[in-house]
């Protein structure tokens, strides 16, 4: 394969590379692709410096695939260029998820939608979407998921680069304070609003993560895309989903608490059972982000009955947002569509 990453020196770009390699995808030939702050600088690719090239500027022609990571204002232009220059777009990006003549797809649970690829672009899904979706779907075939309640733990790494440095800058400044006074009064370390969060994040969550979507709803942008996005990849466009998405000072490794409402009964037991078989889930006894870090599966635990819906139950998932969540998703597809190229 002719294989293109866009995006390439950023924060997902460099774990797509990573992951490239560790899954020996078969690469004839690589280029790698960036904004033109970027351009001119070399990344290895198995020992060898490979130019990155601009982005805006470039000639994709003779490309099979890109896996592309630069944004959703950059997609909405580069994504058509490529596929127009016969190139299989697979975007991790917002720019194209909810577009109807874009497969939206999480390897484990919905490849049959790369049958048809329209646009020759295929969606990522955001990374805390894409968490559930491996758990939530072999439990939907098993007992028929009726709807979700969903509160997310969101590491400061699904912010980007700027997020992650925000956390840090912040935690090293609060090193000279009191533990205790950092727990008990909260003036000992200002609440600003910082670049990336409405408020400061370390030793703090942020019951906001994302900005309020213009359409009344008072919802985020990732509480809103956790409800289109779960409806399209698992076929249910009659979901009920209720999401409060929080950001969490972690840095690595988004969590979820689901409460999970089914057509029929579905004991805890049996439910782990069928995670047990999932492809992509390892069932534990302490789902967290430090467990997830570094891993490809989402981890899921604290199954157990719930009460306030029907057919309830009420589980946790860890998952790593940088993996699962964004690289390792777009190389399965890629690997996916090996099979039809």
């Amino acid at each position: 394969m002719r294989v293109a990453v866009v995006g390439a020196t950023g924060q997902v770009g460099t774990v797509m590379r990573e992951i490239l390699r560790e899954r020996s995808f078969p690469v004839e030939e690589i280029r790698f692709f960036a904004s033109s702050r970027s351009a001119g600088s070399t990344l290895d690719w198995n020992g060898t410096a490979v130019v990155v090239e601009d982005a805006a500027t470039a000639d994709f022609s003779g490309l099979d695939i890109a896996l592309t990571s630069s944004g959703a204002t950059s997609s909405k232009v580069l994504a058509p260029r490529m596929a127009a220059a016969g190139v299989i777009v697979i975007d991790n990006s917002s720019a194209w998820r909810m577009d109807p003549l874009v497969p939206l797809v999480v390897s484990e649970v919905n490849a049959h939608a790369l049958r048809t690829i329209p646009k020759g672009i295929v969606a990522n899904p955001n990374c805390t979407t894409m968490a559930a979706m491996p758990i939530l779907k072999p439990l939907h075939v098993a007992a028929g998921l009726r709807s979700i309640t969903v509160a997310t733990y969101q590491a400061v790494s699904g912010a980007g680069r700027e997020g992650v440095d925000e956390l840090a800058n912040q935690l090293e400044k609060s090193q000279g304070n009191d533990a205790r006074s950092l727990t008990f009064d909260g003036s000992a370390f200002p609440l600003d609003s910082g670049v990336k969060f409405p408020a400061t994040i370390a030793h703090n969550v942020i019951p906001m993560a994302g900005t309020l979507v213009d359409d009344g709803s008072l919802d985020t942008g990732e509480e809103k895309k956790l409800r289109d996005e779960s409806r399209k990849i698992l076929e249910l466009p009659g979901l009920l989903v209720d999401a409060t998405c929080v950001r969490v000072p972690v840095f690595t490794g988004h969590s979820l608490a689901i409460t999970a409402s089914f057509d029929r009964p579905l004991s805890p037991d049996e439910a782990t059972e069928i995670l047990e078989a999932a492809v992509g889930v390892v069932v534990c006894e302490i789902p967290m982000p430090r467990l997830a870090a570094g891993r490809d599966p989402s981890y899921v635990g604290r199954i157990r009955r719930a009460e306030t819906v029907v057919n309830g139950l009420s589980m946790f998932i860890s998952n790593d947002n940088l993996r699962k969540g964004a690289a390792l998703n777009a190389v399965q597809i890629a690997e996916e569509l090996l099979a039809i190229l």
